[in-house]
């Protein structure tokens, strides 16, 4: 692996990756035959959140969207749009999607490592602000206005 991988927070993609891996295969795998209909929905729901984050994310973000959490020497500060209400939706997105899949396949491996991920994401998100406070001096002062995953609750 180059230098440059790690130095971005390239190890925390990869984790990333190997969770994401496993949501996917155990929800296919461990799902349960008998359906419940509420739960299904729920994670229709779910899955309704994490477009709407994982797209308003996005397009907010633009040229400043890496997979790294390492910010790049050119990157912006983004305060506005959906970040004004979470500093990191994208992470919300893709949390809301293994929860809304664990959910559809209603396979309770498959959220058990879903939570696992929302932890690693704690995790993460940790760590890539102490990168963002680094670059951008007005970092800690959008920290304490915003919340991290969820508006005005965490």
């Amino acid at each position: 692996m180059s230098n440059g991988f790690v130095q971005r927070g390239g190890w925390w993609v990869v984790g990333q990756f190997l969770l994401l891996f496993a949501i996917a295969i155990l929800g296919i795998t461990g799902h349960a035959t008998a359906k419940l209909h509420l739960i299904f929905l729920s994670g229709v729901v779910f899955l309704c959140a994490s477009a709407i984050c994982g797209i308003f994310g996005a397009l907010t973000l633009g040229r400043n969207l890496t997979p790294f959490p390492k910010p790049s020497a050119s990157a912006q500060f983004v305060q506005h749009g959906i970040y004004a209400l979470i500093r990191h939706p994208l992470y919300t997105a893709v949390f809301c999607a293994a929860v809304g899949w664990s959910l559809i396949w209603q396979s309770w491996l498959a959220l058990a490592v879903s939570l696992v991920l929302a932890i690693f994401f704690d995790a993460k998100a940790r760590h890539e602000e102490l990168w963002l406070r680094q670059q951008f001096p007005d970092y800690a002062a959008y920290e304490r206005r915003v919340r991290r995953f969820i508006p005005w609750i965490y």
